[in-house]
């Protein structure tokens, strides 16, 4: 039966290859289930409201479990689909600060929505060659690079300076235990990581929050320098799952609450990082896994496709942030999974997780925050695929790997880059070479920089 489901002699693989890559890719994004919490409940909504880590972790797990499980069974890929980094930064940091958490969520859902017509419709054809590669490797290193500054401003590493924006510590120079613990994830993390040692990120975070909840009990640290989670013994490790963020969402508020011109940005970004960040997770894997054909396609693409959208749409609608295909599924095909087996087993496991939510509230920003730095050193390794020796791309490329981080903001990357691209090439006289939907976007982004003055012209 399994075989007939899931293809697995015609893909070349067992039950039991099956089952060591579920396992594996597991043990490998599980960390996401203690991260993904303390990236959201670490910012506030426009009316200072925080989300629950306890809820957020059931949500996080919840979304995940039934994600992985679909795509088990409709796209029958050894893919595992979690909460997106980059994803979740736009959600907490472009979103939050401009609409109420369920309008934020909304956005959300409506992404998922959008990329699900991409994947049904030709029209993600016309997305994909509207905007220029070295652009779509630029949009990656440039989240990479702010994912990895929140993570050193949790921590504690990087904070704002008195003659300077930034500087190191919070006095010039690194202070504190949660500071020192940080160093010594970080550390432990990159040794476990280039040694491939399997589930190295979630070890990292372990250890460290088990050394983090011994210093909190020995030494008396401020809980402020912990950050939103201080450290602690639970009072148990197993709980019923807290389903408080479960339908949370509003599907349009956010368009009334900050405008429908933010709002729109804010979603086209949500749209674009996902729809692109899965096609080359989707397309990277499956080619290790050896299941890109001769003419370079996926099979079940459109299905594989499809269900990331929905994904997309459960992470909204449980509070968990958009739901994508997660790359470190190619730590599971490396040990042989091929099929959607390898899935279910993935899903499982991350559906036993609901039971151990109190875990997450133990885990503080001094011990997850050094997995943002690595995954962020990660996404970096895309700037080889940036043609730096071609001006005309380089300098929209730089402009949206800059403005992420120095401007905090996403979007403000994404809009420079387009714009300075379709600019330049104007420029040069290069009309043919920009896609008519090219001028639509850089149009939106130039609205979207000038939303002051167009609110203070129109009233």
């Amino acid at each position: 039966m399994l075989d007939r489901l899931f293809e697995l002699t015609g893909r070349g693989t067992t039950v039991g290859r099956e089952v060591r890559g579920g396992l594996t890719t597991f043990m490998a994004m599980a960390y996401i289930i203690l991260l993904n919490p303390i990236i959201l409940a670490g910012a506030k909504d426009v009316t200072g409201a925080r989300l629950s880590i306890a809820e957020l972790t059931t949500s996080t797990a919840l979304a995940a479990a039934l994600s992985t499980l679909l795509m088990a069974f409709v796209g029958n890929a050894p893919f595992a689909l979690a909460a997106g980094l980059g994803l979740n930064a736009v959600v907490a940091y472009q979103a939050a600060p401009h609409m109420t958490w369920p309008q934020a969520m909304g956005l959300v859902v409506l992404e998922g929505a959008v990329i699900i017509v991409l994947a049904v419709s030709g029209l993600r054809t016309l997305i994909m060659n509207a905007i220029p590669l070295a652009l779509k490797h630029a949009i990656s290193v440039g989240i990479g690079l702010f994912i990895a500054l929140i993570g050193l401003v949790d921590a504690g590493f990087v904070a704002r300076g008195t003659g300077t924006p930034v500087q190191l510590g919070a006095t010039g120079h690194l202070t504190g235990w949660p500071v020192t613990l940080f160093c010594f994830g970080l550390l432990l993390m990159i040794v476990l990581y280039v040694r491939r040692t399997p589930a190295a990120i979630l070890i990292s975070i372990a250890v460290t929050a088990v050394l983090a909840v011994v210093v909190n009990a020995l030494v008396p640290v401020p809980a402020k320098e912990w950050g939103v989670v201080v450290p602690h013994m639970p009072e148990s490790l197993v709980a019923a799952p807290s389903f408080g963020l479960v339908w949370q969402f509003d599907l349009f508020g956010g368009f009334a609450r900050a405008g429908a011109l933010t709002a729109t940005v804010v979603l086209f970004t949500l749209v674009l990082s996902g729809f692109f960040d899965a096609m080359g997770t989707i397309i990277g894997v499956s080619d290790e896994a050896g299941l890109v054909d001769q003419a370079g396609r996926v099979p079940r693409l459109g299905r594989i496709l499809t269900v990331d959208g929905v994904a997309g749409m459960i992470g909204g609608s449980v509070s968990a942030s958009a739901n994508t295909v997660f790359v470190e599924s190619a730590a599971g095909v490396g040990e042989g999974a091929r099929t959607g087996l390898a899935s279910v087993v993935t899903g499982a496991l991350l559906g036993l997780t609901l039971l151990f939510t109190p875990i997450a509230a133990v885990v503080p920003a001094a011990a997850a925050a050094p997995a943002l730095v690595l995954v962020g050193a990660l996404m970096m390794t895309q700037s080889k695929n940036v043609p730096w020796t071609d001006i005309e791309l380089a300098v929209p490329a730089f402009l949206t790997i800059a403005l992420m981080p120095f401007t905090y903001s996403i979007t403000n990357g994404v809009g420079a880059g387009v714009i300075s691209y379709t600019l330049i090439k104007a420029a040069r006289g290069r009309f043919a070479e920009i896609p008519w939907l090219l001028w639509a976007v850089s149009l939106v982004f130039l609205a979207y920089f000038g939303i002051d003055a167009l609110r203070a012209l129109f009233g």
